[in-house]
């Protein structure tokens, strides 16, 4: 007898358990245990986030944990996110969100994005997953790497215009959403020129043969031992930012964590001798690939003290290139590679869904959070 269907609304839905619906060893269950115990030690923070009066909000630990499945489930939207929450029982079960009741509107997360970055709550909730790390001896506090990435920016390629353009369209006064544009012959910089639609993204060639595109930089410094990461930050992709950012990212590991490394590896891009030389009075033994060629420049050049410095720094990390530590430490440099591979093909920093670098930096954190909590979900072997 062929069934049909009954399209009757099935009443006292109140009663069905969320919890029953998810199964005993589903990889979210650990996820969200650690997320709900580090979101708790939270609540003093949120409470100085808002107000002590009026109408209750989406609570915050609700708003970051939306955040969290945005990444861990490769959601392209806002809008996608809630509308996925509102039919999905695991997405409820994991939000504590009854099944009867109404979701959020998806213009929630815009209206709270800057309060959420005025009192840093994704910076703590992405530190509470480092903490949390370290307190289960899962952190190296010896061994490091850095590296830089691109997030390729949402905005066209023909939204890079000059900076001293006139908007004021044709003769009529008349301006196309999207007009014809012709590149060939043009001179363009990040001197001259920016993007209208994202102005903190920068045109960037990434190598020789590739494209030029509008981004952003995502850096990150992980430990050796399990790649898990310890700092992020989204910025320029110009002015020399890779060393810049590393020396920013070590003071922030030792400011929040109390943790200085012995070695930190790196690639080609970090091989300058100011970043060597300021490593070494750190005490932090660098492990750098260096560029091919000669150190030091063509013979009888006079340099200054501080160029004398800095090239000698160079020429030490050179012999250290021939070390077993150096060697080890470029094969796990690698693991930042993962960490790269998942934010961006899991976690949606492939290209930036928001405007501009600090939208951009909660994005990345929230990933790298993401990424933190199944890297530890799998070492602490917990279901």
């Amino acid at each position: 007898m062929r069934g049909k269907t009954d399209r009757q609304a099935v009443l006292f839905v109140a009663s069905i358990d969320l919890e029953a619906r998810v199964r005993p060893d589903h990889p979210l269950r650990a996820i969200k245990r650690m997320a709900d115990q580090d979101l708790a030690k939270m609540s003093r923070r949120f409470d100085t986030a808002y107000a002590q009066e009026g109408r209750p909000s989406v609570p915050p630990e609700r708003l970051i944990k939306a955040m969290l499945l945005q990444s861990l489930y490769s959601i392209r939207s806002e809008a996608q996110l809630v509308e996925r929450i509102d039919h999905d029982l695991l997405f409820r079960w994991f939000l504590d969100l009854r099944i009867d009741e109404l979701v959020f509107d998806a213009t929630v997360f815009s209206h709270n994005r800057v309060r959420l970055e005025k009192h840093g709550l994704i910076d703590a909730f992405f530190n509470s997953t480092v903490r949390r790390a370290i307190a289960i001896g899962l952190v190296s506090s010896d061994h490091f790497s850095v590296d830089g990435s691109l997030i390729e920016a949402y905005a066209s390629i023909k939204s890079f215009k000059s900076k001293d353009r006139d908007d004021s369209g044709d003769s009529n006064g008349f301006k196309g959403r999207n007009a014809e544009v012709d590149f060939h012959g043009q001179k363009r910089s990040n001197d001259t020129h920016e993007s209208t639609t994202d102005p903190d993204a920068k045109l960037i060639r990434k190598s020789d043969g590739q494209p030029a595109r509008l981004a952003h930089a995502l850096h990150a410094i992980v430990e050796n031992r399990h790649g898990l990461v310890l700092a992020v930050e989204v910025n320029s992709p110009l002015d020399n930012s890779e060393p810049k950012t590393a020396v920013s990212l070590l003071d922030r590991v030792k400011e929040r964590f109390k943790i200085t490394p012995k070695t930190l590896g790196a690639d080609k891009g970090y091989d300058q001798g100011p970043f060597l030389l300021d490593l070494e009075k750190r005490k932090i033994t660098p492990h750098v690939a260096t560029k091919d060629g000669p150190i030091g420049g063509e013979p009888g050049t006079r340099y200054s003290k501080v160029n004398t410095e800095t090239i000698a720094a160079r020429k030490r990390m050179r012999k250290r290139e021939s070390g077993v530590g150096y060697s080890i430490s470029q094969r796990c440099r690698k693991k930042i590679e993962e960490c790269f591979g998942w934010v961006k093909t899991i976690g949606g920093l492939a290209r930036t869904r928001l405007i501009g670098h600090r939208k951009t930096g909660q994005q990345a954190h929230i990933a790298a959070a993401a990424f933190n909590l199944i890297r530890l979900r799998s070492l602490s072997g917990v279901a």
